[in-house]
């Protein structure tokens, strides 16, 4: 693959303030050679070279929590409760092939470029998001989910995930990785988080687990009431021992928190839960929109912030917010939490790639890094940054994953010069 030199009015390093008529270099390794001020990155021999006017250049965007195998099923579900609407998406899901959730996938991550989201932090039970991420050269972690309620089922359940992981590893790449999702206290027992957990470690997996979410989860850890306590009821599966525990506090008596676990949502953490995540190293996927769609609450997130954890934005699944807008997701967080530009421009940069240990190679524009970066008009502007934050998916001009161009907006002639290589 040849260099690829882009240039535009503005480029925001992330680490570093933004750099009028910036320009970025990637190697032919996919990795960035050079970014900064356009007169100090070199345009190589026989490099691609392309200049977006009116526009700026930001890192590609991370997603620390999707649900791509749900695309597609938008707006198909009104309930009353949340465990109504769990019960209906499960419905929703037993109707769809493979085939189908491979087909969903791949046009949530095509969805993804188009917004400018270069690494997903996916999380799904089919198994197809990391084939379809491996297919299209993307970038990130998909978690597969285990189930099992009852405490029978921890070890059928343990088999059943083991076999599965073993069966998608082939499609993990130097970008894709294959991680493991106990999905949430409702629906997985304590033996089976404990289990899970320690078999995923064993295999060097990282961890995610919806946590946190609701007041029934609370209600059900608590003492055994609430609607997912009558379900469990109506099933016979005996209610969580001991009760009492918040659901961070399960985690913990369960020796689910660590460094390598991804926290889902976390709307209800008190004190000590904030300082329980902090202590073991967690990181957290913050959706202010899911959350409020589904009348959660909202998460304290600056008080997890001001605790030191590592937090990163993410949109959920089209299924809770109907489209995926990581930046609208960004500027909810920004107005729960007082965040200034920069701070809440980490949130789906640097500091979610630091949320899925994958700062080191993606989350801003510095060289070494990962060759991943998005173009978003914003016109004429004193204040890129911001302009940013205010923009839409459909602002996104340019998507690149590894130096590879993965989404061109058509643009009019006058906004847009030709691709040519450099030197001609």
């Amino acid at each position: 693959m040849p260099a690829r030199r882009l240039a535009a009015d503005w480029l925001i390093p992330v680490r570093g303030a933004p750099v009028r008529d910036g320009a970025l270099l990637i190697g032919g390794d996919g990795r960035i050679a050079a970014a900064g001020p356009s007169e100090t990155v070199p345009a190589p021999p026989g490099a691609v070279t392309r200049r977006f006017p009116g526009a700026v250049l930001v890192p590609g965007l991370v997603n620390t929590h999707t649900h791509l195998e749900l695309t597609g099923l938008g707006g198909r579900i009104a309930a009353d409760s949340f465990a109504e609407w769990i019960g209906q998406l499960r419905r929703l899901k037993e109707a769809r092939s493979r085939e189908d959730f491979l087909a969903a996938a791949r046009q949530g991550i095509a969805d993804c470029f188009a917004a400018g989201v270069t690494t997903v932090a996916d999380t799904g039970d089919s198994g197809t998001v990391i084939e379809a991420l491996a297919d299209a050269g993307g970038s990130g972690i998909a978690y597969l989910e285990v189930f099992g309620p009852h405490p029978d089922q921890c070890a059928e359940s343990l088999a059943d995930l083991q076999r599965r992981a073993e069966a998608l590893r082939p499609f993990a790449t130097e970008r894709v990785r294959l991680g493991v999702s106990p999905h949430a206290p409702y629906s997985v027992s304590g033996p089976l988080f404990r289990a899970a957990s320690a078999w995923a470690r064993s295999e060097g997996l990282p961890l995610a687990v919806h946590i946190a979410e609701s007041p029934e989860e609370l209600a059900l850890l608590a003492d055994g009431s609430g609607a997912f306590a009558a379900a469990w009821s109506r099933r016979a599966i005996p209610m969580p021992e001991p009760a009492g525990d918040s659901p961070i506090a399960w985690l913990a008596r369960h020796e689910v928190l660590g460094p390598d676990l991804l926290c889902i949502h976390v709307v209800h953490a008190d004190t000590e839960d904030v300082a329980r995540l902090a202590r073991a190293g967690t990181a957290v996927a913050h959706c202010p929109l899911s959350n409020a769609a589904h009348v959660h609450g909202t998460a304290s997130l600056g008080a997890l912030l001001d605790a030191g954890i590592r937090v990163g934005c993410g949109t959920d699944s089209v299924a809770s917010v109907g489209a995926l807008d990581l930046l609208a997701e960004v500027r909810a967080a920004r107005g729960i939490a007082g965040l200034g530009p920069e701070a809440a421009f980490r949130l789906c940069t640097l500091d979610a790639a630091r949320a899925i240990g994958l700062d080191g190679e993606i989350g801003s524009l510095e060289a070494g890094k990962w060759g991943d970066a998005a173009v978003i008009a914003i016109g004429e502007t004193a204040d890129p940054l911001e302009a940013v934050l205010a923009s839409a998916p459909d602002d996104v001009l340019s998507t690149w994953v590894g130096g590879e161009e993965k989404f061109e907006r058509v643009p009019a002639p006058a906004r847009l010069l030709p691709l040519r290589p450099s030197g001609r």
